[in-house]
């Protein structure tokens, strides 16, 4: 069937589903639910990248928030908001957080290959003031002193507090149609490969890699994450669908924000590790005994989890 024959017989049904998704009982939204995953399936089978496949997506986002909702075992919202709601939002949106993570790990190697053809590229990007303290701590034999050299309380506040900004200027650079939150995952993703290579120039990269990723996995991560959120705002002003580009705007950027908010405790968490275990120079066994976990905590909540959760909303 052509698209525009199956949107023709379907349209009246789904605009009537949209007007009172507010108000119909939760009985009817059961049974609306499943007629509208079906129509979700038929259209991504058939017209995967297509204007009417993302409309029926948010239009049975709409409906499974509101099955949940009613739910007694959904009172408790806080918990919800993790186990099912951004999930259900990350599998929505996994192709932006496939685009965020490629923009970032691309720009890491170009910030690498840089530093390999040209050794002046790394003052350039970390600063003159960082590279010569380095180079004095591994003069020094303690190349990752840095993390030693203040407060560990006042250093979690601190770190803690300018991580989270970066991820929210992330996310409302978006707001410039995606360029910005590109432009942010860029300069991350150069700064992170311009570190590693530096690291790998003076013969620490062992050393480094052992010590930033203890909190470098939940940080940076985080960071690729909030780009996702900046692509999905800056995508509905792009790509308005159906909507008006106001209110597809104002889908995007509440959703976006969603996501956003949920990153607070990693960030917390990561803060923390920078703070007060990185300064113990740990070992390899005790460092990958919080890096392995780490890497398997975010590939299963941020890739795995939100798929069962996904096909689980199918079932209901």
């Amino acid at each position: 069937m052509r698209e525009a024959l199956f949107k023709k017989q379907n349209l009246d049904k789904w605009q009537s589903f949209e007007e009172d998704v507010q108000n119909i009982h939760s009985d009817k939204l059961a049974e609306r639910f499943i007629e509208l995953t079906d129509d979700l399936a038929y259209a991504q089978t058939f017209y995967p990248n297509s204007t009417t496949t993302r409309y029926l997506n948010e239009l049975t986002a709409q409906f499974y928030r509101k099955i949940y909702a009613n739910k007694k075992e959904s009172s408790n919202r806080f918990v919800e908001f993790w186990k099912l709601e951004v999930p259900y939002l990350l599998f929505r949106f996994r192709k932006e957080l496939w685009v965020a993570f490629c923009i970032t790990f691309i720009s890491a190697v170009i910030g690498a290959i840089s530093v390999a053809y040209d050794d002046t590229f790394a003052r350039l990007i970390l600063g003159d003031d960082y590279v010569d303290m380095t180079l004095e701590n591994i003069r020094k034999g303690d190349p990752l002193a840095v993390y030693g050299g203040s407060d560990p309380l006042m250093m979690f506040l601190q770190i803690t507090s300018n991580n989270i900004k970066v991820s929210f200027v992330c996310f409302v650079m978006g707001c410039l149609f995606s360029a910005g939150t590109a432009y942010m995952l860029i300069t991350n993703g150069i700064m992170l490969g311009v570190f590693q290579y530096f690291c790998y120039q003076q013969g620490f990269l062992k050393v480094s890699l052992l010590t930033i990723w203890l909190h470098g996995v939940l940080e940076i991560s985080s960071i690729i994450v909030a780009g996702c959120a900046g692509l999905v705002m800056g995508n509905s002003l792009l790509f308005p669908q159906t909507y008006s580009r106001l209110e597809s705007f104002k889908i995007g950027a509440k959703n976006g924000i969603k996501i956003v908010i949920a990153l607070v405790p990693l960030f917390i968490m990561a803060g923390f590790i920078e703070s007060f275990i990185t300064r113990q120079h740990l070992n390899t066994f005790y460092s990958l005994l919080i890096i392995v976990p780490s890497f398997m905590f975010i590939v299963w909540y941020f890739i795995v989890y939100p798929q069962k959760v996904f096909q689980k909303s199918q079932l209901c």
